[in-house]
């Protein structure tokens, strides 16, 4: 399997069309058709190749990077929901510890998974967590998947303030698919603690979309507690989205306001098994490839 590993990761440098055809083929086993993708998943494969490199439109290694997407943030006239920045580092070696709150957020800018929630300082393995911090930044997580918008992020360490909810626990975070400037679903999750989260969809008026399986599977008139700050969510994922064809802004909400939390143009790298074949089809047809200029 390293074997295997080695082989894509090198095919990614020098083909990356070849190595998304065999990812894709993998994951959905079908073709990739790059000449005339269809779904969402594969016009994501196409952006990738197209649209997302450095070389061909450097806003994306910006915006896909936690630290300097901020600047972009502020350039749209929105830094009022940018969460309060402690400190930024270049290596886990150079964090001072004794300096930072007993709360707070600690990540690498570049990739996803890459973070540690620390709730209480004095019950942080200080040696575990810079070992896990000087692991992870070792790592190039633009060739597991073809991502190549987090090719050429300069890696830093950022720590931010613990955001948290009434109860003292994580907010909820929502995520809001735009296509082309507009808002069209936000994604969300129930149960995320339990073990056994389910996710759904709503539109901008809070209603239901059976677009997914557990979405499928609600009763009739299910919904979820409607976040208090729903419309500012969609007024700022419309300004924030308006550079791009296709985009999932995500935002945090809590009793106070709303806090932004990244943009992302690849979900699940482009390779969400779970998402339906006509969803798939149905969010695909909402991003219109003609109206991209290629930029290979």
């Amino acid at each position: 399997m390293n074997i295997l590993r080695s082989v894509l990761y090198w095919l990614t440098k020098k083909n990356l069309a070849l190595s998304l055809k065999l990812r894709y083929f993998y994951y959905f086993r079908k073709k990739l058709d790059l000449k005339n993708p269809q779904t969402l998943d594969a016009k994501i494969q196409w952006m990738k190749v197209h649209l997302y490199g450095y070389h061909q439109d450097p806003i994306y290694t910006q915006c896909a990077d936690k630290y300097k997407v901020r600047e972009y943030i502020k350039s749209c006239g929105c830094p009022e929901i940018l969460n309060e920045l402690i400190a930024v580092y270049d290596t886990p070696e150079e964090i001072e510890w004794e300096k930072l709150p007993q709360k707070f957020a600690l990540k690498w800018n570049f990739g996803n998974g890459y973070n540690i929630i620390c709730h209480d300082k004095n019950n942080l393995n200080i040696p575990q967590t810079i070992n896990r911090l000087r692991m992870w930044g070792k790592e190039e997580p633009w060739l597991k998947t073809g991502e190549v918008q987090y090719k050429h992020a300069e890696k830093k360490i950022i720590i931010e303030k613990f955001i948290e909810s009434e109860r003292g626990l994580l907010p909820i975070d929502y995520k809001i698919y735009c296509f082309h400037g507009k808002p069209e679903f936000l994604f969300t999750c129930e149960d995320r603690s339990s073990g056994t989260p389910k996710f759904y969809f709503f539109d901008r008026d809070w209603t239901l979309q059976r677009i997914n399986p557990n979405g499928l599977a609600a009763p009739e008139g299910f919904s979820l507690p409607k976040p208090k700050h729903l419309d500012e969510m969609f007024h700022y994922a419309e300004v924030l989205s308006q550079r791009f064809p296709f985009v999932r802004v995500d935002f945090y909400d809590t009793p106070q306001q709303v806090y932004f939390g990244e943009l992302t143009f690849t979900p699940g790298g482009g390779f969400d098994i779970a998402r339906l074949p006509q969803t798939q089809l149905m969010m695909g047809n909402k991003l219109n490839l003609s109206l991209i200029q290629k930029k290979s």
